[in-house]
């Protein structure tokens, strides 16, 4: 599996992740992390950028709501077959990570490791979530906050596909800048690896 992990929306490397996507370009968008919202213009408006952001890119993408598949969740792993990549929204990473259980998108995910061609892109909270663990993300999101349908269990556990947690806004124009820093004193201070990504910043390599 190819990673394309950025601070915040594209970022500066945006073509770069419309070369990696193969095939018939196809691309998952999902944007659970943003189930906790109730303001839909904005929601609405999110999307709309989103989805013509990565069509200039020559990608096809469609939505997959992961909330449509918590009591099937084989479904989704047939749905989620017809995708050459996945592009995961920012927002909540301890929503979305619960989305990503209670769907079982996670167990398909660490499934796709192997496969050289699958895309999974995403910022924020889309890239956090693939670290090994949450803990030093919970000074930025809040870690309890959940939406209808959604277990009130925190999942601490990252995905571990990558073997690093993820700082993104770092020392940037972003609200969640000021927290990110105390986020990478945590891990500092716990001694976790990590990186720290500017906004406009991109990781990509291969998952673990």
């Amino acid at each position: 599996m190819k990673l394309y992990l950025s601070s915040f929306g594209l970022g500066d490397n945006a073509s770069e992740l419309g070369g990696l996507v193969t095939g018939e370009k196809r691309i998952g968008v999902i944007r659970n992390s943003l189930d906790f919202s109730d303001d839909q213009a904005r929601l609405d408006a999110g999307r709309d950028r989103e989805f013509r952001e990565l069509s200039e890119l020559g990608l096809i993408p469609e939505e997959i709501d992961l909330r449509a598949y918590f009591r099937s969740q084989d479904d989704l792993r047939g749905v989620v077959g017809q995708f050459d990549a996945l592009w995961v929204v920012g927002g909540n990473t301890f929503l979305l990570r619960r989305a990503m259980k209670h769907s079982g998108l996670d167990a398909i995910l660490l499934d796709k490791t192997k496969d050289e061609r699958f895309v999974y892109a995403g910022y924020s909270a889309g890239s956090c979530v693939l670290a090994p663990t949450l803990r030093g993300i919970h000074l930025v999101d809040d870690s309890e906050e959940i939406a209808e349908g959604y277990s009130k269990e925190i999942v601490w556990d990252g995905l571990g596909l990558v073997p690093f947690c993820i700082a993104p806004h770092y020392k940037s124009d972003h609200p969640e800048s000021e927290m990110i820093e105390k986020a990478v004193e945590y891990f500092i201070e716990n001694k976790m690896p990590f990186i720290a990504l500017h906004d406009g910043e991109v990781y990509t390599g291969d998952a673990e």
